[in-house]
Formats: structure tokens, C-alpha cells, sequence
């Protein structure tokens, strides 16, 4: 049994947290300053709780932090603070410069950083979640021991921190944007009584596009027909009082692929480095 210090488990580390408890785990929570509802799924979870960080840390060979991203560095300064010389995980979805400097946070008070991120629903009945893991190898094995025959599937990367953060932000790329636009696409359409018909071409749509990443050599030689007609989109949406940033956005980003018009001879690696140039 290992005991673990979950900070500050919301609605996905209450979940994370309660299937360690699940598999036989001690999991620790700080519940001063935090609302009833915290409080709730603490309890809800199995999660114990202790009265300050120090005394917490204290018990603890591993801190998971999962909490607002934008709270991540504070979070990790008052663990180094202590300090704590066990594995500090921080799984929040944060960029891979943020992680890394989190690193040097943490690894300079003693403690052993692994880069993490969670993808995937809060883990409970039939509903899974992925942690993945990126840094020392030995502490990544430790951590993934702890959520063994859980819904928490852990995934060890082979890479230094900051990569299981760019696969986070990666993957919330294209799934956040992907929802933004769905709720702007069904405003216009509602505006202008298409709705029904919208939902039948989004039935006929091939897909899962992320996962099919040949799709990209078709197109980007095909972009620049796209670039008017996003400009199109943008007006319409104006002129509807929609936000047009994503479409604008959208065809700045296949104006990239210019240079590519019409070429049947590119690899993925062609189509990506295009998106990469500055020129």
C-alpha cells in the first residue's frame, strides 16, 4: 500500500484519486478552503483528509497534482516549499515549457517530477481515463503500479518531461476547437431554420480525422479553394453576430499550405513542415 497526496481534486482527481483508493491505496486531501462540493467528493472517493500540506507530504511517496491549470506553479512551489523528496506528478494540462520549468521547481527541493496528463472522461462504472507518463522510468513504473486493474489506464512514455503535456495540448487541440466550432455551426444553422439538414450531412461525415493522419496529403493540396470560402464563413458569422475567430484563424492556417497547390507527390512529413515554416 502506498500513500498518495492528491492536490486539489476536483471532478477528474476525486475520480483519479478514488481508484487508487480502490486498489488499496491511502490517498490524501487538504480540505481547508475548499467548497462543500470538494468536500463531498473527497469523502465520496474515500480520500482522507489532513490538515496542512506539510503533514501530508510528510506520509506521502507520491504527490499528484491535478488541478486548474493555471494554478500548477503554485501549486508545485509550496511542494518544494516543504520540501518533498518523493515523485511529484503533475498532471495537468499544461504547456511542455510549464512543465519543465515545474521540473526544475520540484527536482531542486529533492523530489522526483514526472510529466502528466490525463485524457479521457473522469474514471468511474464503465468509463475509462489515460494517464500518460513521461521522465525517469523508475518512477513512472511506480506510479502506474498504483492504478494496476483500475479504470485508470496509466502509459508510460519514453521521453523526457514535457512530452505527455504536448500530447495533452495536441490532443485538447483539435477536441476543444472541434466543440467550439459544433456550437457555432449549429447557431448559424438555427439561425437561419437548417438545423435538421446540418444534422444529416454531420451523419454522413467520414471520420475520425485525427486518427487518420494520411488524410493530410489531400489536404493541404487542396487548401487554398478553402482559404475564400472560410472567408466567407467569417462574414456570415459576423453578420450574424457569431464569433469568426476560428474560421479566420482556419484560413490563416491553410493559407500555409499555399507553396503545396495542387501537388499529388506530398508525404505527411511535406504537409506538416509547411505548417511549421515562418516564411
Amino acid at each position: 500500500m502506498s500513500t498518495i497526496t492528491v492536490l486539489h481534486p476536483g471532478q477528474m482527481g476525486a475520480a483519479v484519486a478514488a481508484q487508487a483508493v480502490t486498489a488499496g491505496h491511502r490517498v490524501l486531501w487538504l480540505p481547508k478552503g475548499r467548497s462543500e462540493s470538494s468536500r463531498r467528493r473527497a469523502d465520496d472517493a474515500g480520500l482522507l483528509p489532513v490538515d496542512d500540506l506539510r503533514t501530508a507530504l510528510g506520509q506521502s511517496e507520491i504527490v499528484i497534482s491535478i488541478c486548474p491549470p493555471a494554478a500548477a506553479e503554485d501549486i508545485a512551489a509550496d511542494v518544494a516549499a516543504v520540501p518533498f523528496a518523493g515523485i511529484f506528478v503533475d498532471a495537468n494540462a499544461i504547456s511542455p515549457t510549464r512543465a519543465t520549468n515545474i521540473a526544475r521547481t520540484v527536482s531542486r527541493a529533492g523530489a522526483t517530477f514526472l510529466d502528466g496528463s490525463i485524457i479521457g472522461p473522469p474514471p468511474a462504472g464503465s468509463t475509462t481515463a489515460r494517464l500518460y507518463l513521461a521522465g525517469d522510468p523508475a518512477a513512472a513504473r511506480q506510479v502506474a503500479e498504483i492504478f494496476d486493474n483500475t479504470l485508470v489506464t496509466v502509459r508510460c512514455l519514453d521521453r523526457d518531461a514535457g512530452a505527455a503535456s504536448a500530447l495533452k495540448l495536441a490532443f485538447a487541440s483539435y477536441q476543444k476547437a472541434v466543440r467550439s466550432l459544433v456550437g457555432v455551426a449549429h447557431a448559424l444553422a438555427d439561425l437561419h431554420g437548417v438545423t435538421a439538414e446540418l444534422i444529416d450531412e454531420g451523419n454522413t461525415m467520414a471520420g475520425p480525422f485525427l486518427a487518420d493522419r494520411d488524410y493530410l496529403r489531400t489536404v493541404a493540396p487542396r487548401a487554398w479553394r478553402w482559404v475564400p470560402e472560410m472567408q466567407d464563413v467569417a462574414r456570415t458569422l459576423t453578420d450574424a453576430g457569431l464569433p469568426a475567430d476560428l474560421a479566420h484563424a482556419a484560413a490563416s492556417t491553410l493559407m500555409r499550405w499555399d507553396s503545396l497547390k495542387d501537388r499529388s507527390d506530398l508525404t505527411v512529413e511535406d504537409v506538416l513542415d509547411a505548417l511549421r515554416s515562418t516564411d
